[in-house]
């Protein structure tokens, strides 16, 4: 069986966002302090011995991430248009860390995004 690495970075922002169309008290402005878990998967290593150098995701996420951070999310592409809701981010995210990292070595595996302490979601494509 080949061998698999799974790499873990965390991060996170802040953010407001409203939900259009929503039945509830999330239908008004509100925000929320957001923590994202980017794990990246590679099954071989380099000549240094890694799949990939945990700064060099964090720095991605942080760059992906920053356009978000202390921003009203309904404002920013593409959630001037979807619902900012905790799923559509964690795709914004994982797409753009995917484009931004992916290669013959490494994939993006997953983006697990918290909106609360006790709630989050985790996005990943096969």
């Amino acid at each position: 069986m080949p061998a698999k690495y799974t790499l873990k970075v965390i991060s996170d922002f802040a953010s407001a966002h409203t939900l259009r169309d929503y039945p509830g008290a999330c239908s008004r402005m509100h925000g929320h302090n957001w923590k994202v878990e980017a794990e990246v998967e590679a099954s071989q290593l380099d000549n240094v011995g890694m799949a990939i150098d945990f700064k060099a995701i964090r720095r991605q996420v942080r760059e992906l991430t920053g356009v978000l951070d202390h921003r009203y999310l309904n404002e920013i592409k593409p959630f001037d248009k979807i619902n900012p809701t905790a799923e559509n981010i964690a795709a914004f995210i994982f797409s753009g860390l995917s484009a931004a990292l992916n290669d013959k070595r490494i994939r993006v595996k997953a983006i697990t995004l918290w909106e609360t302490e006790r709630a989050c979601v985790r996005y990943e494509e096969e």
